[in-house]
């Protein structure tokens, strides 16, 4: 286990008015003689995720509080993290990024979180001006073939992917015959179409494929049609907090279903609140690499400022935020055109490993003329020509009202 270079006073759980709140999380002499540096934070904290994102946002601002206790950015100005609500939509999306971009004026963002918000945002705003966006959970495949003039990254891996290790995993379940319904968002089209081609090419049959709409009081009738042709299980591409938890229940009491397979936005506890511990559900979800010292690290240090490490992308959320430090470190200023190729340079194997809390290591390294590597707390990440990342797939199921990881799936 590496040493930990940072420990905060513990400190319970992040409310939404403070999550809301914005930008700084420091005072001082320092920051009033020299400007700040700013980076935005962009996600759902109102939507159907929303009860998913406290941790990951409290998580970017562990780095960030990490960064200005060991001395902050650029020679010692403080780092700020400014957020902004993409709501899980394509304008909420634009908007928040607009604000970052031309209110705030960050030099760099952390997000979004839903694939929509991420692409409108980047699109709209962020490509346009030249901001690097790095989004720690965002999985639709449509974001690795944007015109991005190498702007826009993400830390865990694409839906193409995740679509394939599903089928295989609803294969080896034994399945043969499943429904498909999925949000209809960039999300729920990009997972939905990436399972429903790798279910049929292995063999599987798709007895019904169709899209809903997001929050709406009743879907009764497309189960109905969902249920036509004997399906053995509904593969629900929804959130959890969303139309998932709705379709579920009213496949329930209807008896239109009683098993079921889902996605990382599934995977939220408010499922089996809501429906039991006997749920019959299991989902997948990208999870950081397993055997990695950097995880370890990040997971004693995100308990102790009362942070649960368990909470899903915690780890990418905490790795988007140091990761551009890092980047902005490295370029020697907050010049937005210079942050990219910085990102890429600081996350390129063969320079000296730095991990999670690891700043004032890093500062010391780039000082001195060294390259670094930075290995984060959901492992190395390899940026592609796209922006994209490798990574790992894990499955899920509910143990006593809570989801439990299980064993990582591949798609052999």
């Amino acid at each position: 286990m590496n040493r930990i270079s940072w420990v905060a006073a513990p400190s319970r759980r992040l409310t939404l008015a403070a999550a809301l709140a914005g930008a700084v999380w420091f005072s001082g002499s320092a920051a009033a003689q020299q400007p700040e540096v700013r980076i935005g934070w962009m996600g759902a904290i109102t939507g159907p995720i929303a009860q998913l994102v406290p941790p990951i946002l409290r998580s970017s601002q562990m780095a960030v509080e990490q960064i200005n206790a060991q001395g902050g950015i650029l020679g010692g100005r403080r780092l700020a993290l400014a957020s902004a609500d993409g709501q899980c939509n394509a304008q909420g999306g634009t908007d928040a990024v607009n604000k970052l971009v031309n209110v705030d004026q960050v030099v760099a963002i952390v997000g979004g979180l839903c694939s929509g918000e991420t692409i409108a945002g980047a699109n709209a705003q962020a490509i346009p001006n030249g901001v690097v966006m790095v989004s720690p959970a965002s999985t639709s495949p449509l974001i690795t073939g944007l015109q991005d003039r190498d702007l826009i990254y993400r830390i865990v891996p694409s839906d193409a992917y995740q679509g394939q290790v599903m089928a295989r995993m609803v294969w080896n379940q034994g399945l043969r015959r499943v429904a498909v319904t999925h949000v209809n968002n960039d999300y729920g089209r990009g997972l939905g179409g990436s399972f429903r081609d790798a279910f049929t090419a292995i063999g599987g049959t798709v007895t019904a494929f169709a899209a809903h709409e997001d929050q709406r009081a009743s879907y009764r009738t497309e189960l109905a049609t969902l249920a036509r042709g004997n399906p053995e299980a509904l593969v629900t591409i929804a959130y959890g907090g969303g139309s998932g938890l709705t379709m579920i229940r009213q496949a329930l009491e209807g008896g239109f279903f009683n098993r079921f397979i889902g996605g990382d936005g599934m995977r939220d506890d408010v499922l089996p609140r809501e429906l039991g511990a006997n749920l019959n559900i299991t989902v997948t979800q990208p999870v950081p690499r397993t055997g990695n010292p950097s995880l370890e690290t990040f997971q004693q240090m995100f308990t102790a400022v009362g942070g649960n490490p368990s909470s899903i992308f915690v780890a990418q959320g905490y790795d988007g935020a140091f990761a551009l430090a890092l980047a902005i470190q490295h370029a020697g200023g907050t010049d937005r055109a210079r942050i990219s190729a910085s990102l890429r340079a600081i996350t390129a194997p063969g320079g000296t490993v730095i991990r999670p809390g690891q700043w004032r290591e890093a500062v010391a390294a780039l000082t001195a003329g060294r390259r670094i590597t930075y290995v984060g707390a959901s492992g190395p990440i390899e940026f592609d020509a796209n922006g994209d990342v490798p990574g790992n797939v894990a499955q899920w199921t509910i143990q006593v009202r809570t989801f439990v990881q299980g064993p990582t799936l591949s798609v052999n």
